[in-house]
């Protein structure tokens, strides 16, 4: 509540994983939905809505398609790729002239660094052959179909690979079209098509993907299992029996074309899994609740969460809960009506023990069988669902992250230690390297070196003064105590929410404001007292009755954390009454030694949602407007997303234009926030009487695989909003993607050790790619584990700024979030655009009033 966000918004993903069950085995049942045709055959009541049946003839031109303008690699109905998720082939910089030749900066100072990457040292030089397989009578599972393969070695030689439907070779078969005949161990005689549809010399976007296929199999080799879109080592389990968790270690891998090479990325990664079922789960939910709450409870707490299916490795997300259907229920298997407790029994050997257990619903998004409608929802068995990740119970309990941190929470030096272990692993094991020689694939042992360059230090201007903060710090909250702010308005009109209980700590909150608002220039009266009962419906009548249009900030001391009635006091006071508001949790102001701290951030919060400005640093750019756009999805509100704009309105960049949009699923972010663009440049019109001649969009909020989308549609709507000001109104503007979930690590040898890299830390040479106009900027410092980089892309450019200029312009906005007296992760306008869209997500669920634009009303 006060400080820094508690709660951070988290995506959901839903990972799908490899087929581990024998050959025939069925991954998932499918129940189909009333809109689908007749039920689904055997072949397509199979894992999470993947095609088992056959693949039908394909065209060469439907096999691969790599367009001019964007590589977008299109492999076939089955094996291929589902979505890029490293945005190959998208090439944005050939578009900007003036980082043509070179995209890197100049300022600062050099510092050699090692980063999570090792080169490929030796790859195949000759031309890949691609061919598609066809089965008649179709093979329903995809071991099946390589078994069946495989009996050709003579044919097909040692060095294959083979997806179930795609098969590479690194020789051409005789003919284009090859007929071979197998047999299968019952006796059925199958033929077998091999076409040849494609010849792919070394330079192909598509090598790259079969060098991550073969990766993969090495992975395979290494007894590791794939969960989502990373692999895991389940025999090497890490366990906190305390809190009933057990950590599977694994890696995140991607084999790409970066800077000058072709290199193998790979980090640690951790899944964590609770050693409790969904069935468990649920149990312990029905006792705390009662049978009445049960169902609306149980909704509440499972609908969004990801489990694993350890029989198949692989994760869902709960959609819903069938509430009508138990493992006794049957479903149509080819001919057969088979029921849930004999399918499990036949295919997998388990039996289930409660057979009165509800069934539970994972909605299958990809279509099915070329492009039909999705084989319906997916059914799963509590019983055999665990569950993953944290809840935000969790998340809050000291003691777990504590524990948890211990394993997951590496040091730079025990990160690299993990990851040269891992890369020797695979140099040791004889099967991985022989599969590698087979393919000519060979990888560095060590780690890259690379040189990269420290930015200088800002100085913090405030008010009158200036000051320097320790660099390795990041945080200059001990400089700016005593320092009168820039500008910050008269306290005149304000309010203090409490209970009895809390009437101790709302009055030592009130003396302590008053103690230390005071050197900060900002001036406090008394403010009115309100006692209210500890209840919600008392503390919404006591806004109701006290609160005004005069009243320019309320208070609220909170007994508890609970989100509901944090929820009303934000809806009431940012949509029906609009009025600045702080909550505090009493626990907060409980500890008397650290009360001056609290109470010195409470009136820096209370200052700059008022509209006072607290410190900048120098911005050498005038008539400069800086956008920051995040994105939330809220799964409350008919899962709407929530797109949220900031925009600076002055040339200090203390001032923001805040505004939020909330919109259904599947529609464009920059549709809603087309608007809220115009209404940033008319307010900033209004505060300077002159439009910008320079805007700055920084977009954070994008996905992996969604960069084509940003360059196609949201960069032409955002140029379109812009024109619609004045078709004379021509601005420079420049479009930077942010990306904070990146799993790049950069590591600095310092004083003979290996740390992590200080803040300010930028890099642009090596890693970045070479299609792209990008950088990576280490800006915050942290106390433990191994600091992440954000990456920028710049995918739209006409403003001419020099890469340097433009690096150290991102660095300074760094700086500038109020929230924090240090340098955070992005830019300003990104966390403060993440802030509002989480609040108007978690909380308000509707837009905030208009009044409330011009203010930091959400920190």
């Amino acid at each position: 509540m006060t400080g820094r966000a508690r709660a951070r918004a988290r995506s959901r993903g839903r990972a799908r994983g490899q087929e581990t069950g024998p050959p025939g085995v069925v991954g998932l049942v499918f129940i189909p939905t009333t809109s689908a045709a007749p039920p689904p055959s055997e072949g397509e009541l199979v894992g999470r809505g993947r095609q088992r049946a056959a693949p039908g003839p394909v065209a060469s031109e439907d096999i691969l398609q790599i367009s001019a303008g964007f590589h977008q690699v299109k492999l076939g109905e089955r094996g291929g790729r589902r979505r890029d998720f490293h945005d190959v082939g998208i090439n944005t910089r050939q578009a900007m002239e003036h980082v043509k030749a070179s995209k890197t900066g100049t300022s600062g100072s050099t510092i050699q660094l090692r980063a999570n990457f090792f080169r490929i040292v030796s790859r195949p030089q000759w031309v890949l052959y691609q061919y598609h397989v066809d089965f008649q009578p179709p093979m329903e599972s995809r071991r099946l179909r390589s078994a069946l393969l495989f009996q050709h070695d003579e044919t097909l030689g040692s060095a294959r690979s083979f997806d179930g439907a795609i098969l590479f070779l690194p020789h051409r078969l005789h003919s284009k079209e090859t007929m071979l005949y197998s047999e299968t161990r019952h006796g059925e005689k199958v033929q077998i098509k091999i076409t040849l549809t494609n010849e792919l010399p070394p330079t192909s976007p598509v090598c790259l993907q079969f060098y991550n296929i073969i990766f993969r199999r090495i992975l395979r080799i290494l007894n590791m299992q794939q969960i989502g879109r990373n692999y895991y080592s389940p025999n090497d389990p890490l366990s906190i029996p305390q809190h009933r968790l057990t950590i599977w270690p694994g890696f995140t891998t991607t084999i790409l074309q970066y800077e000058t090479s072709i290199m193998l990325s790979t980090d640690v990664s951790h899944k964590v899994l609770r050693s409790e079922t969904v069935l468990d789960f649920m149990g312990n939910l029905r006792h705390q609740c009662g049978n009445q709450r049960f169902p609306e409870a149980c909704a509440k707490e499972l609908i969004g969460l990801i489990v694993l299916t350890k029989y198949n490795n692989k994760t869902y997300r709960i959609d819903d809960i069938a509430w009508d259907h138990t493992p006794n229920n049957t479903f149509k298997r080819g001919a057969d009506d088979v029921s849930f407790t004999n399918y499990y029994k036949t295919q997998y050997g388990l039996e289930i023990t409660d057979v009165k257990q509800v069934l539970l619903v994972s909605h299958v998004k990809r279509l099915g069988p070329s492009g039909a409608a999705p084989p319906g929802p997916a059914m799963l068995i509590p019983e055999f669902c665990y569950l993953t990740g944290l809840t935000d119970k969790m998340r809050s309990d000291f003691n777990i992250m504590k524990d948890l941190a211990i394993h997951t929470r590496l040091s730079p030096e025990q990160r690299e230690a993990r990851l040269s272990r891992f890369v020797n692993n695979i140099q040791k094991n004889t099967e991985a390297q022989a599969e590698l020689g087979t393919w000519g694939l060979n990888f560095d042992k060590q780690l890259l070196n690379l040189t990269g360059r420290v930015l200088p230090v800002e100085r913090i201007v405030q008010g009158s003064r200036s000051y320097d903060y320790k660099p390795w710090a990041a945080d200059w909250s001990k400089e700016m105590r005593g320092v009168p702010l820039i500008s910050s308005p008269q306290l005149e009109s304000w309010l203090i929410f409490y209970t009895r209980r809390n009437a101790n700590e709302a009055q030592n909150l009130l003396q302590t404001l008053h103690r230390v608002s005071s050197p900060l220039g900002f001036r406090m009266q008394r403010p009115v007292m309100v006692e209210y009962e500890d209840y919600q419906e008392s503390l919404l009548r006591a806004l109701q009755h006290n609160v005004g249009q005069h009243t320019q900030m309320v208070v609220v001391v909170l007994p508890s954390n609970r989100k509901d009635k944090y929820d009303s006091i934000k809806k009431y006071l940012c949509v029906d009454c609009p009025t600045p508001s702080q909550c505090v949790l009493s626990r907060t102001l409980s500890k008397p030694q650290a009360l001056m701290t609290v109470a010195t951030k409470i009136a820096l919060q209370m200052a700059c949602k008022m509209g006072g400005e607290l410190w900048s640093v120098e911005i050498p750019l005038k008539q400069l407007m800086i956008v920051g756009i995040d994105c939330y999805h809220d799964t409350v509100a008919g899962k709407r997303s929530i797109g949220a704009l900031v925009a600076s309105l002055n040339q200090g960049m203390t001032r923001w234009f805040s505004k939020c949009v909330l919109q259904d699923r599947g529609q464009e972010i920059m549709d809603g926030l087309k608007m809220a663009l115009i209404g940033a440049l008319k307010d900033f019109h209004k505060f300077n009487n002159s439009l910008p001649s320079r805007i700055i969009i920084y977009r954070d909020g994008v996905g992996d695989g969604m960069l084509q989308s940003v360059v196609n549609y949201e960069v032409p709507q955002i140029m379109e909003s812009i024109k619609s000001i004045g078709h004379d109104y021509m601005p420079k503007l420049t479009v930077v993607v942010v990306k904070k979930r990146v799993s790049t690590r950069f590591f600095a040898h310092i004083d003979g050790k290996l740390s992590n890299p200080p803040p300010g830390t930028v890099i642009d040479t090596e890693v970045t790619r070479p299609e792209w106009y990008d950088f990576y900027i280490v800006s915050q410092a942290v106390r433990m584990g191994s600091v992440s980089p954000t990456h920028y892309n710049v995918v739209y450019d006409t403003s001419g700024l020099k890469p340097d200029h433009m690096q150290r312009l991102t660095y300074k906005l760094c700086h500038m979030y109020y929230n924090w007296q240090g340098i955070i992760r992005v830019p300003a306008p990104c966390q403060y655009a993440h802030k509002l869209a989480f609040l108007v997500g978690q909380s308000i669920h509707r837009e905030p009033n208009v009044w409330l634009d011009d203010y930091l009303f959400y920190l």
